[in-house]
């Protein structure tokens, strides 16, 4: 997934705005504020000022944010220099870039 690629079906949570739910977006998912729940999306990217805690599912993901709780990503997870994942991670791929962190479990699927 490109850096900031918007597709059809796409939700953005604007800096300063919290949700409490839950997000099935079929397209890109950007996080920018506060979600609290579950998250299922084509492509979801947290920016530097998002985070995102719940039980998360989508095809890539890019955090530069953080990224909590339950994690599945189909094919490829890229955590930024910025980024921090804690939690249960299912992953295809991953990067994690210098500066970059992880706490928790990851499991890679076959």
């Amino acid at each position: 997934m490109s850096e900031y690629q918007v597709k059809q079906n796409s939700i953005t949570i604007g800096e300063g705005v919290s949700f409490t739910g839950s997000i099935n977006a079929p397209g890109t998912a950007t996080v920018n504020g506060v979600v609290s729940g579950n998250l299922t999306a084509d492509d979801l990217f947290v920016g530097k000022q998002g985070q995102v805690s719940g039980v998360i599912r989508a095809r890539e993901i890019a955090v530069h944010g953080k990224l909590n709780k339950d994690i599945v990503c189909q094919e490829h997870v890229m955590i930024h220099s910025t980024g921090t994942v804690s939690g249960t991670l299912e992953y295809s791929e991953m990067e994690i870039m210098r500066g970059g962190q992880f706490h928790g479990v990851m499991k890679q699927k076959a």
